[in-house]
């Protein structure tokens, strides 16, 4: 009977530390996305020469929780001829696909929920699942332009999420490895960022880039929610706090993204110059500057046609990211440097 106690016990404890390394992480990327909104809508007013939020609290910092207030204070209106349990599922399901995915993202050595030896595929799996709260809200909301921008969204997700799982599979070949942190441990060079993969892997730091606007649905490949096409697409029938989830697990994806791009192509929580300390920091200052990249493309780049988008996606970067893997891997087998580094940290 005390070993049965004692076992609950144990088991419970670490049931109770997992949670609450989840909710740290939940809770602190919730926050991240309040001001990471804010400084979107600063660098898009500042490119067109306006002031941008500069309200709500001092220099407008609280412009974004003023914003979740409202979406929380307003009437959820559930169209006619609805779904209503697939219409508030869907926005659900967006956004706990968008949290969930962070479970295996290593912050600094160690720090990192569940570091699993096949973090690579869990997060191919979890991101397939975003597609469907999207095509769920698109098709539950009985609505011409929500199920035509649905069904763009499907097409879009689908043909970029080809592009990125084959230049992750470059990565992978040179790493030897499914593991985010051995990946970055791959990096770990006497050469700084020179050490880091974005080096041998140059062609595809720009590929993976492009192919995370599209796979996240933003400008200038936000072609489900074209507001002079679709009004707003796929959410165009919803308020309130289903909308509100939509957008957050919308700009979470994004900042996933950038932590992807952090991770694969520029050693993580290490730092670019040999000899000062790794460390956290480094990780979230590379964040912020993809971030800034994303938001700076937003406010220039015009958008994609429909057809432009398609035929990029599977006439350009399908072939280039297939033939880009072939490569590595050929690179790999006759040990050119920078290719193969199973031993992590060679």
């Amino acid at each position: 009977m005390d070993f049965m106690i004692d076992t609950f016990g144990l088991y419970f404890g670490t049931f109770l530390v997992i949670l609450g390394q989840a909710l740290l992480v939940v809770v602190l990327i919730l926050v991240a996305l309040a001001f990471l909104m804010y400084g979107d809508r600063k660098i898009w007013a500042a490119v067109q020469m306006r002031k941008g939020p500069n309200i709500v609290g001092a220099f407008g910092l609280l412009q974004s929780f003023a914003d979740f207030i409202k979406y929380i204070a307003k009437e959820v209106i559930v169209p006619s001829g609805a779904d209503k349990i697939v219409f508030f599922l869907a926005p659900m399901i967006t956004f706990i696909m968008a949290v969930v995915v962070w479970a295996v993202i290593p912050f600094n050595e160690g720090w990192v929920v569940s570091n699993i030896n096949v973090g690579i595929l869990y997060i191919f799996a979890i991101s397939s699942f975003e597609v469907y709260g999207v095509i769920m809200g698109g098709w539950a909301s009985n609505s011409k332009y929500a199920f035509l921008g649905a069904l763009r969204s499907a097409a879009q997700m689908i043909s970029y999420e080809v592009s990125i799982g084959l230049i992750i599979v470059g990565v992978l070949i040179s790493t030897g490895s499914l593991n985010l942190t051995d990946i970055v441990h791959a990096q770990d060079g006497n050469y700084g960022l020179l050490s880091w993969y974005w080096l041998p892997h140059f062609p595809m730091v720009w590929l993976f880039f492009v192919s995370a606007l599209a796979e996240t649905n933003r400008p200038p490949f936000d072609l489900p929610e074209a507001e002079s096409e679709l009004v707003a697409g796929y959410q165009v029938e919803y308020s309130s706090t289903p909308f509100l989830l939509y957008m957050i697990g919308e700009l979470m994806a994004l900042v996933f993204m950038t932590a992807m791009m952090t991770i694969l192509f520029f050693g993580g929580w290490l730092s670019p110059i040999p000899g000062l300390p790794d460390g956290i920091l480094w990780f979230v200052g590379k964040m912020l500057f993809f971030f800034f990249l994303f938001s700076m493309v937003k406010a220039l780049v015009p958008r994609f046609r429909y057809d432009q988008l398609m035929r990029l996606g599977w006439k350009v970067f399908l072939p280039l990211s297939l033939g880009w893997v072939v490569l590595v891997a050929a690179f790999a087998q006759y040990g050119v440097p920078g290719y193969a580094r199973w031993a992590v940290g060679g």
